[in-house]
């Protein structure tokens, strides 16, 4: 079949659906796909023009061919969500050379409609939001523009057709959102691009912590219910690190994956909720002793919690935190103990010898941990998020040396002093502080609050959370990373767009606060509205959370909208077309109330007849009508001129028809 059966409105607004469609992948993608996708639609379009053909079939399949190899040479693999993603995008340029008939054309536009839904998978913003809508009027738009016939040359028609459609689609789709049970999902997909994202890492080495707060990056967002405690209280939990190599510590996995231990908690409650951005890890971020009833997290034998699946999107839950708590003041197993004195034996010589010194002037395990604070306060140490590099014994060369690092250096000497004195202990990381945000009432915590400090443990006591970043640098504690980097200058250095460096300017950093609490709310009321939000929505509004009560609503609700959306579809047309059009429609509309409208089919003359047939009492206004309505349609006179005789003339036969429809005439006409 010919190309010329896909009307031409049709393949332009095909082409510009493709445009949109393509547009939110491509800063994922290598600058060769805007170059394949400018070569295929200059192709359809020398194919619609009749110039070029279509590509054969050796041509079909190795393009084909090339496709996977491209995907496989670009992603490493066929296989995972960015790779199908890139090749179903391949395949839906591709397709435009393939289009032979409409039927064709559909297949594009349905893929269309599916590649729009996964723009969602890398992102479930605001701005993108708003723009998949436009996309999806695009893209009813070519499906629109493919059933109009080739006379009707109007594409701006089927693109206000389009918005119409959505428009009266919103109501079922906000009803949908609100009603429409959430399901757990029967499988999970991997976060696409995992390695770009910033956060923390599950190993920590010397400056690691320190790049890591070069970035402006929202980490989470938490709100309170009731006042927001002081920033001393705000160590968010993420990991523990027990392993060390003799530069990088890491988790035990062992350790980890033991049951939860005994806590006591005690004294104010303090609940909070957490939205935390993806991450493509399942860790979370929980003040101490904190507990939730989430069937999706589980709790740690560290005190972490831990989601059940990885962060492929916003995350939100719930916890309670206390004010006091004990852990494991029981005592350590055996097999903990060993593993929380771990120690290569060939690193940091100097700190070892230092540790024993300390060993043998204090003899409780708490004292020798006060002493070692007391020398990172006394001594001249520095914080700084410009570390010099150090070498193999890192440990020693920051301790008697260079005296300079971030907060990853101080835990990390601390540990080792504390584990080579015969103490256990532990890094701990994850963020402390965060930015009040007195729109929303709630907290933002972003990568450069991302913070280490260390745990001991301690006879009598248990674990013990100690800070020795505090000790050299409190401002960075009580006043954020900013204050504390005030006379170096280094916050967000590397980030000179960031918003948050503009904290000072009064009206930039309003505008940043509120359109972080749009996205806040959007996150909380939108993209975090699961099965317990829904069900806590239904017994607020209804009172009831029973499916039966609230399917019966919903089904009512539906009715109702398309009842509405009915009678909105069946109200009188407006009339369109050229002034004769008009007029003709017009007295065809008030002729059928009578049961004289035109017939399918039936031409101006004939019509004439047999309304002078049926009406012989106005056959002098019927005449004089259809007398106009003839000149100003076929005969060659001015528009202004006929038009001018035509609107009277309808007047006339218009104000001259009867209410009803006469009993019909006993004779027929001369």
């Amino acid at each position: 079949m010919s190309a010329a059966l896909i009307p031409r409105n049709a393949l332009a607004w095909l082409l510009s659906a493709q445009v949109v469609v393509l547009l939110p992948h491509l800063t994922r993608l290598p600058w060769w796909v805007a170059v394949l996708w400018l070569g295929c639609a200059a192709w359809r379009v020398q194919i619609q023009r009749m110039r070029w053909g279509y590509p054969g079939r050796i041509l079909r399949t190795a393009g084909l061919l090339l496709t996977g190899v491209a995907v496989f040479f670009s992603q490493g693999t066929l296989i995972g969500l960015d790779a199908t993603v890139m090749l179903l995008l391949l395949l839906f340029m591709l397709k435009l050379l393939e289009m032979r008939n409409p039927r064709d054309a559909l297949v594009v536009i349905y893929l269309g409609f599916f590649i729009l839904a996964t723009a969602f998978l890398f992102d479930q913003g605001i701005p993108l939001t708003l723009y998949q809508c436009v996309g999806a009027v695009v893209l009813v738009a070519a499906l629109i523009g493919l059933q109009q016939s080739p006379a009707r040359n109007d594409p701006w028609r089927a693109l206000r057709s389009a918005a119409a459609m959505l428009l009266q689609a919103l109501p079922l789709m906000l009803l949908m959102f609100l009603f429409f049970p959430r399901l757990a999902p029967l499988w999970t997909i991997n976060l696409p691009s995992t390695e770009s994202r910033t956060g923390l890492s599950d190993t920590m080495g010397p400056a690691d912590i320190a790049n890591l707060a070069q970035s402006p990056e929202l980490a989470f967002r938490a709100s309170f219910e009731g006042d927001i405690p002081p920033p001393s209280r705000l160590y968010w939990r993420a990991l523990t690190l027990s392993r060390f190599d003799g530069r990088v510590w890491s988790q035990d996995r062992l350790l980890e994956r033991r049951q939860p231990l005994a806590v006591e908690r005690s004294g104010a409650t303090l609940d909070y909720q957490v939205i935390a951005q993806p991450t493509g890890r399942n860790w979370l971020y929980s003040l101490p002793g904190s507990v939730s009833d989430s069937p999706e997290l589980r709790a740690l034998r560290d005190d972490t919690l831990r989601a059940k699946r990885p962060l492929s999107s916003t995350f939100g839950y719930t916890a309670t935190a206390f004010e006091r708590v004990q852990r494991q003041r029981d005592g350590l197993t055996e097999d903990e103990r060993q593993r929380l004195l771990q120690l290569p034996e060939d690193s940091d010589p100097r700190s070892r010898a230092w540790a024993e010194e300390l060993r043998q002037r204090h003899a409780s395990d708490a004292e020798l941990v006060n002493a070692l604070l007391r020398h990172f306060n006394q001594q001249p140490f520095h914080y700084t998020l410009r570390p010099p590099t150090l070498g193999r014994h890192s440990n020693d060369e920051f301790l008697f040396d260079t005296r300079r690092g971030f907060c990853e250096h101080y835990a990390g000497a601390m540990t080792f002093v504390l584990r080579a004195a015969g103490i256990p202990a532990r890094v701990v990381t994850g963020y402390q502080g965060g930015e009040l945000n007195p729109r929303g009432g709630y907290l933002l915590v972003h990568q450069f609050d991302a913070h280490a400090w260390i745990e001991a443990w301690l006879p009598g006591q248990g674990w013990q959370s100690f800070d020795p970043t505090f000790q050299v640098a409190p401002s960075r504690i009580e006043r954020g990373l900013e204050e504390a980097m005030r006379e170096e200058g280094s916050f967000l250095a590397d980030a000179p767009l960031a918003g948050s460096r503009y904290r000072d300017i009064g009206w930039v950093n309003n505008l940043r606060l509120t359109w972080d609490d749009i996205n806040y709310q959007w996150q909380l009321r939108v993209l975090n509205f699961q099965s317990e939000e829904q069900l806590a929505l239904f017994k607020r509004w209804l009172g009831t959370a029973d499916w039966r009560r609230i399917g019966v609503l919903v089904l009512s609700l539906v009715g109702l909208v398309m009842v509405v959306q009915a009678l909105i579809w069946l109200r009188p047309r407006r009339l369109s077309g050229s002034p004769a059009q008009l007029a003709w429609q017009q007295l065809d509309q008030r002729l059928c109330k009578l049961g004289l409208g035109v017939r399918a089919g039936e031409g101006p003359r004939d019509w004439q007849q047999r309304l002078r047939q049926a009406l012989p009492q106005q056959r002098a206004a019927i005449d004089g009508f259809f007398d106009r309505f003839v000149e100003q349609s076929y005969a060659q006179r001015q528009p202004g001129e006929a038009q001018a005789q035509l609107k009277p003339a309808l007047q006339t036969l218009l104000r001259s028809l009867p209410r009803r429809r006469p009993p019909a005439p006993s004779q027929a006409l001369d």
